[in-house]
């Protein structure tokens, strides 16, 4: 009989406003049981408002959150410096990742150089990437 396979991580967050990013990363989070629970946002101000919501219980809070840079209203680098203002607490566990399909040097720079950004990911997500993740 197989084992059931266990997720890493209880709670993944993607906040993307294309739709159909949205839909294959979280396939990819659940189908390679890298994620629980996926919170997917088209709307960074809306993950923000989440994450300040509910920023002293740990059990709902995202243990990975996935951004996206460029986004109507609020951008990935706006929902950041929101994001950096949160208490240490809350950033010091979740971990966020830039996913974007920009080719931009500034903006490879820019998310490689802020403290709380783990790494940038050319977008789509891929297993070879979720698996990286897993081994830390």
């Amino acid at each position: 009989m197989n084992e059931p396979t266990i997720a890493k991580f209880e709670n993944v967050m993607i906040i993307d406003d294309n739709v159909i990013d949205l839909y294959i990363a979280s396939r990819m989070i659940t189908k390679n049981n890298f994620g629980n629970n996926v919170l997917t946002y088209s709307k960074a101000q809306d993950a923000l408002d989440y994450l300040k919501d509910n920023q002293d219980n740990e059990a709902v809070l995202p243990q990975i959150i996935f951004v996206d840079i460029y986004m109507p209203i609020m951008s990935g680098f706006e929902f950041l410096t929101s994001y950096n203002a949160l208490p240490e607490k809350l950033k010091n566990y979740c971990h966020v990742y830039v996913i974007s399909s920009t080719i931009d040097d500034y903006d490879i720079i820019r998310a490689s150089t802020d403290v709380n950004i783990i790494s940038f990911q050319v977008k789509p997500i891929t297993k070879d990437f979720l698996d990286k993740i897993k081994q830390h």
